[in-house]
């Protein structure tokens, strides 16, 4: 079970949708901290382990590749998965993500049965 999951998002509305569609897949005991962009996120992942990350891509100050790229460069963070968020619609960019060794990329708007796909190699089948 994922304990604490991070949604990285500068909208509070999508912050919430997210957490809402985690919720539906069955997160729903879990603890949830969000962050505004990537350097929040990365100042929140210093002072307490995740589960998972889900970020959305396009965000001021540090954007989710970025982040990502932060993520998988630090041993202290490079075993957290990383699920990606974007209405970018770029396969490039998906490609690149996916090289970079995030999780899933999901296009917005996102849905319960999209996120659901994409945590299936993190959860027991029991869980679902």
């Amino acid at each position: 079970m994922l304990r604490k999951i991070m949604i990285v998002d500068d909208s509070a509305t999508a912050r919430m949708f997210t957490r809402r569609c985690l919720e539906i897949t069955g997160c729903n005991e879990s603890e949830f901290v969000e962050a505004v962009n990537g350097r929040d996120a990365l100042e929140k992942l210093r002072e307490s382990a995740v589960d998972l990350v889900v970020s959305d891509v396009t965000m001021p100050e540090m954007d989710g590749r970025e982040l990502v790229m932060r993520i998988v460069a630090s041993p202290k963070l490079n075993s957290i998965p990383v699920v990606v968020i974007t209405s970018a619609g770029n396969p490039a960019l998906e490609e690149e993500l996916k090289s970079m060794g995030v999780l899933a990329v999901i296009a917005k708007p996102i849905s319960p049965p999209l996120l659901e796909e994409a945590l299936k190699s993190l959860l027991p089948e029991e869980e679902y």
